[in-house]
C-alpha cells in the first residue's frame, strides 16, 4: 500500500512538474513567436523540421500537426541530413530545428551547411545562449526549469514544451489561413474522425427501409411493420402527412396498460411530433440529436416529406461514437 501511494505521488508530481513547464512557456509568446507564424505563413516553401533523439520524435509529430491543419511539413532527421538527405531541403524551406541544449554535434555539423543553402532557421531550443539559438534566424525559447524525471535527466518537461509551442504555432498558421472545418475534413477523408466532419444523413439512411403505416392501421399491421423491418420503429402517416412515431418501446407500454388491443389503432399509442432531421443534416449532429433526447432512430423528413429513418445503428457503423 505505501508503494502505491509512492508511486502515485511520483505521478502527481510528474503531471504537476510538466504543467508548470507549459505554463511557464506563455512568456515566450512574444514578437519572436509571431515573427515565426508570418515567416512560415507567407512561405513559398515547406516547413522542414529536425531534430537529434527524443525531439526528433517530437519533430516528427509537430510535422503531422502542421500537414493535417494546411501547412506543408516534412520531417528530416539531423543525422541523416549530414548523411545524405540534405537534398531534401531547398531554399525557399524554412527549417525548424527542435533541442533541448541546442549544442548537440550533428546540429552544429548541419547549420553552416543551411546556411550556405541560405534556408531561414527558426530554433526551438532550451538554451537560448547555445550554438543553435545564437546561429538562428529566429528563436522560440523552450526552456524549461527541470525535467520531471526524479534524477532531471530523461526529457519529460522538456519534450513536452516543445511539443506544446509546435502546436501553438500550428494553430496560429490554422487561423491565420482561415482553415475551416471544411478544410480539415478534405484533408481526413479516412477514419471517424473524417466522417464526423463530412458524412451526412443521406449517405446512411436510403439503405434501410422506409417503414410507414396509416394512423387507422390496426395495431396487428403496426407491430408486422416494425418487426419486419427491423429498425425498432415506424412512422405513422395521414395520407402523405407525417403525423407520428410508434417504437417498439411504445408496444411495450400499450402492452403493459391494455388487456384489449384489437380495437386499438395506430394514432392511439403513437407520439406524435417526432423527432426529424433533414438528409442533408451531418450524421454527428444526428448522433448528438439522439443522444440529447435519448433515443435511437430518428425520421428523416425533407419538405415536410416523410423519406425514411436513420438509426444508431448506421452511424455506429460508421465508427462514429
Amino acid at each position: 500500500m505505501k508503494k502505491n501511494q509512492a508511486l502515485k505521488a511520483i505521478a502527481i508530481n510528474t503531471i504537476r512538474e510538466e504543467a508548470n513547464a507549459i505554463t511557464n512557456l506563455i512568456k515566450s509568446v512574444d514578437n519572436g513567436f509571431l515573427s515565426c507564424v508570418d515567416l512560415i505563413l507567407h512561405s513559398k516553401g515547406r516547413v522542414i523540421i529536425t531534430g537529434i533523439g527524443k525531439s526528433a520524435i517530437i519533430g516528427q509529430k509537430i510535422v503531422a500537426t502542421l500537414n493535417s491543419t494546411g501547412t506543408p511539413s516534412s520531417f528530416l532527421h539531423a543525422a541523416d541530413a549530414i548523411h545524405g538527405d540534405l537534398g531534401t531541403i531547398q531554399k525557399e524551406d524554412i527549417v525548424v530545428c527542435l533541442s533541448k541544449s541546442g549544442e548537440t554535434p550533428e546540429i552544429k555539423i548541419l547549420i553552416p551547411l543551411l546556411k550556405e543553402y541560405g534556408s531561414s532557421l527558426i530554433a526551438i531550443v532550451g538554451n537560448t545562449d547555445s550554438y543553435l539559438a545564437r546561429q538562428a534566424d529566429l528563436v522560440i525559447d523552450t526552456t524549461v526549469s527541470k525535467e520531471a524525471c526524479p534524477n532531471n535527466l530523461a526529457p519529460t518537461s522538456s519534450t513536452t514544451a516543445q511539443m506544446v509551442m509546435g502546436d501553438a504555432l500550428a494553430v496560429c498558421l490554422l487561423e491565420a489561413r482561415g482553415f475551416t472545418t471544411s478544410d480539415f475534413a478534405r484533408l481526413h477523408p479516412g477514419g471517424a474522425l473524417g466522417k464526423q466532419l463530412y458524412l451526412k444523413v443521406s449517405d446512411l439512411y436510403p439503405g434501410n427501409r422506409v417503414p410507414q403505416v396509416q394512423h387507422h392501421d390496426t395495431i396487428q399491421k403496426v407491430i408486422i411493420e416494425i418487426s419486419s423491418n427491423r429498425l425498432g420503429a415506424t412512422a405513422v402517416l395521414n395520407g402523405t402527412k407525417l403525423t407520428g412515431i410508434i417504437t417498439d418501446g411504445d408496444l411495450r407500454r400499450m402492452l403493459e396498460k391494455n388487456e384489449e388491443i384489437s380495437k386499438l389503432t395506430a394514432s392511439d399509442i403513437m407520439t406524435k411530433n417526432p423527432r426529424t432531421i433533414a438528409s442533408d443534416t451531418l450524421v454527428v449532429n444526428a448522433l448528438s440529436l439522439m443522444r440529447n433526447n435519448n433515443i435511437t432512430q430518428l425520421l428523416v423528413v425533407d419538405k415536410n416529406k416523410y423519406k425514411g429513418v436513420i438509426h444508431l445503428h448506421d452511424i455506429l457503423r460508421e465508427g462514429i461514437l
